[in-house]
């Protein structure tokens, strides 16, 4: 497809963030180094694994890539350690997917500015105010968070799979037949359906299919091989549970919203993932990481809600902190990184998000403190 020459959202030069690459932990300078430091890091990582609740909770940090794991929960330790399940990570899966379009935009395959109904089907006009793979990816297509019949087409597995019930073939249709109520690009809404279809429409528009565009941008580039898209095995995947925490669920399926929610990983894994975040010019697809840190959006009072392709970026004392959480009909998950003290934060647990839940809140709260 041919479009911009220079790719979407920008040159990322242009990122005040990026930082140079980050001192070894054993640099002078690198902090964190001390006994005292680790002693006290790995007394906050257990009060935030007590604090969080759930049958298995994994936090798992890395200072200037140093990594320090805590693994605990309510239900007894299961035959795999914590450490080396693999957990749904829900809609932080998104981060996964801005980083995968964001390589492609870099290579030149894509531009960011395709209409999406037109890669899904070529002969379709793209009209005056086409949802673009940009609109997308930033939440701003006139999309509602779901499709209008999810919840009856659901319903019947709502306590189980719901997203199962609703595959590929359905949700593009009801994209191709959908008409927003707003302008694309003039309002945001966080949609797990838009997400969905830019999923689709890149797989359209390259003619590959979303799981090996991941596995070949992205989780191999990365070295990600405890990461996938679908549960494999029951020894190693991770069981989620209702809110009680008591009660097992069955393993995730997202049905046609891959590209919003599908991903599983073990927290060294999602380590390396942000680790990737953190020191860009390491990496085999260092573009692309800076690109994604690239403030694209920014709303509410102030401007203070800043956007990138896949993150929220809130800011901290010392930089911005880059996060997303996710969450599963059994799991929970908080994604974060903050380059201004070379951390980065992959926590998990395996129970239901309830009202009130001190999961999340606790997750952020530690990236926050630094």
């Amino acid at each position: 497809m041919t479009g911009r020459a220079t790719p979407w959202p920008g040159d990322p030069a242009d990122d005040e963030a990026a930082p140079a690459r980050l001192p070894h932990p054993g640099t002078p300078g690198a902090g964190g180094d001390g006994p005292g430091d680790e002693a006290a890091l790995r007394e906050r990582l257990a009060e935030a694994v007590a604090a969080s609740d759930a049958p298995d909770v994994v936090f798992a940090v890395s200072r200037h890539g140093r990594r320090t794991v805590h693994a605990g929960g309510t239900a007894p330790p299961p035959a795999v350690p914590r450490e080396d399940l693999r957990y749904e990570i829900g809609s932080a899966s998104k981060t996964f997917t801005g980083l995968l379009l964001a390589r492609l935009i870099r290579s030149g395959t894509l531009t960011g500015g395709e209409p999406a109904a037109t890669c899904l089907d070529p002969d379709r006009p793209a009209g005056p105010d086409p949802a673009t793979l940009a609109h997308l990816v930033t939440h701003t297509s006139g999309l509602p968070a779901l499709p209008p019949d999810f919840v009856p087409r659901a319903l019947p597995a709502w306590r189980t799979n719901p997203y199962a019930r609703y595959p590929a073939e359905r949700l593009t249709d009801a994209f191709l037949r959908h008409r927003p109520r707003h302008r694309p690009g003039t309002r945001w809404h966080y949609s797990n359906y838009g997400v969905s279809v830019l999923g689709h429409a890149v797989a359209a528009a390259t003619g590959t299919a979303w799981e090996d565009l991941l596995g070949g941008h992205v989780l191999r580039p990365l070295g990600l091989g405890n990461t996938a898209l679908r549960a494999e095995d029951t020894k190693t995947d991770a069981t989620g549970h209702r809110k009680d925490g008591r009660t097992p669920v069955p393993p995730f399926d997202a049905g046609g919203f891959q590209a919003a929610g599908a991903v599983r990983s073990g927290p060294h894994d999602l380590l390396a993932f942000l680790e990737a975040h953190l020191d860009p010019a390491a990496s085999p697809v260092a573009g692309a990481l800076r690109a994604v840190r690239v403030p694209v959006l920014r709303r509410g009072p102030g401007h203070r809600h800043v956007h990138t392709m896949g993150w929220f970026r809130h800011p901290a004392d010392g930089g911005p902190m880059y996060f997303h959480s996710g969450a599963t009909l059994g799991q929970q998950a908080f994604l974060g990184f903050r380059p201004d003290t070379g951390t980065a934060l992959a926590a998990v647990c395996t129970r239901r998000f309830r009202a009130r839940d001190p999961f999340i809140a606790t997750a952020y709260a530690f990236l926050m403190g630094g």
